[in-house]
């Protein structure tokens, strides 16, 4: 590499640089942070973020190839690294009061959130599955340690050790996928892999790489048959961590599904037939297990894996009109997630956890006003219109509707259906039931920032959906 390109290179990772940069220097400087002085620690992370947020406004200008082809600094990477910046930002909120209540106060918590950003970016950027491969294993080894932050609750620690050993399981699946993928082509760029298979049958063992692949990548985002660490890890997690995964590395897994699956390596396969089934399989069982749950953290974890089965449609449709609607929907995912879980995170106060879907029981007579975000965010995520939820769902059946997967999409909507019952189940205890018991909400100038800024984001998109729309249909690369 020429000393012009070394220079391109680093200008095109400076946001990835700045925030691994502010991450080591909050790390030293953790150490000589006194206990009440923490709330230093969460504005100093949102100035990092914010810096790194400024320098990617100013590369979006243009597309930017580095460091030999492995990593792309475009519209694409642009538009998803906004999405993480919203969430890792309004997760500093969040965590301030929560950490105090839970004593988890420390640097390393903010620290290992920016690591994960930084991951989280790569793979945004990633073409190259080893660059996709870095991103990753950054970004999970972070979260499974976030996982385990509260070390003297079992649960937390049982979590943290299943989500380490199933994702380590997952990492293997991926590695080798990329390994035939190597063998095979010679290469791991993603246009390298197209490349190698144009105008030739496709090779059989290139089909296994694929699926291997695609098994490592749906790992990630909580797909069937591989959810089986979401709803044990997103209870045993920290709140806040629980809201920061379902948003974050569920929007950088898609990130990459949407640059691997629409190669036309894999396009050229049959993994399509694949990934049409794990869409209505990972929806179905969201929905239907969701229904019995009585813990609300378990419930938005299979409620999460609903809404990954109808993010996967939107990957299915294809095309510039199926990868914008997988962008906005997950854009709008963010808003509605990240509120929903700020209204859990307030509830825990003392000896209040605020988990049992019990404990909101009359909410709306003791805290009306706490009631009625409640009320926005899961109509939202029941995809209710006027809401924003109702528009990220309405895209993606239209962009189902227009490749002809007409079937796809009467099956997305009666599983739709089945999901809403579940938050129109919350909001009746909400609203239908009397107060079971007295409590003050954890509610901080952040924390009420954080409820509004999402409450906004709901609203917003939902009233102006088109806009947002053409933001993300400006953002599919080769758009």
């Amino acid at each position: 590499m020429t000393a012009a390109a070394l220079v391109q290179s680093i200008l095109a990772s400076v946001p990835e640089i700045v925030v691994v940069t502010g991450a080591c220097i909050l790390l030293i400087l953790g150490q000589f942070v006194r206990k009440e002085q923490e709330y230093f620690l969460v504005w100093a992370s949102v100035a990092v973020v914010l810096i790194a947020a400024l320098g990617t406004l100013m590369l979006a200008s243009e597309v930017r190839p580095a460091y030999a082809g492995m990593f792309i600094t475009d519209r694409f990477a642009v538009f998803f690294k906004f999405v993480f910046y919203l969430a890792t930002i309004l997760t500093f909120f969040l965590s301030r009061k929560y950490a105090d209540i839970e004593r988890i106060g420390s640097s390393e918590y903010y620290v290992l959130l920016l690591f994960a950003l930084s991951g989280m970016m790569i793979m945004a950027s990633a073409t190259d599955l080893l660059s996709i491969y870095v991103g990753l294993e950054l970004m999970v080894l972070c979260t499974y340690v976030l996982t385990g932050f509260l070390r003297q609750q079992r649960r937390s620690n049982e979590a943290a050790l299943k989500y380490v050993i199933l994702g380590s399981v997952s990492t293997g699946i991926f590695l080798y996928g990329v390994s035939l993928v190597y063998g095979l082509t010679g290469t791991t760029q993603l246009d390298g892999m197209a490349a190698a298979v144009t105008g030739g049958p496709l090779d059989p063992g290139l089909l296994l790489a694929v699926v291997f692949i695609v098994a490592g990548l749906v790992f990630k985002v909580g797909a069937v048959p591989f959810h089986m660490w979401v709803p044990d890890v997103y209870e045993g997690a920290p709140t806040t961590i629980t809201a920061f995964m379902s948003v974050g590395p569920k929007a950088a897994g898609f990130a990459v599904i949407l640059r691997v699956f629409l190669n036309p390596l894999v396009a050229a396969s049959d993994v399509w037939i694949i990934v049409a089934v794990i869409a209505v399989a990972t929806m179905a069982l969201g929905s239907f297990v969701a229904l019995v749950q009585d813990n609300i953290k378990r419930l938005l974890a299979y409620s999460s894996i609903a809404h990954a089965g109808f993010a996967i449609f939107g990957v299915v449709a294809g095309g510039p009109d199926g990868i914008a609607s997988v962008m906005l929907y997950l854009l709008i995912y963010s808003f509605m997630n990240l509120g929903i879980f700020g209204t859990v995170i307030m509830m825990r106060n003392a000896d209040f956890s605020g988990e049992a879907i019990e404990d909101y029981a009359g909410l709306a007579k003791s805290h009306p006003g706490l009631a009625l975000l409640m009320l926005l965010f899961l109509f939202s995520l029941a995809g209710i219109p006027p809401t924003a939820g109702f528009f990220a769902k309405f895209y993606v059946l239209v962009a189902l509707v227009d490749r002809g997967f007409v079937v796809l999409a009467v099956i997305a909507v009666l599983l739709s259906v089945v999901a809403a019952y579940f938050y129109i189940r919350i909001v009746m205890v909400i609203y239908m039931r009397e107060p079971g018991r007295v409590f003050a909400p954890a509610l901080t100038p952040l924390v009420r920032a954080t409820l509004a800024f999402t409450a906004a984001g709901t609203i917003g998109i939902g009233l102006f959906p088109s806009w947002f729309l053409r933001l993300a249909q400006h953002s599919v690369f080769g758009g």
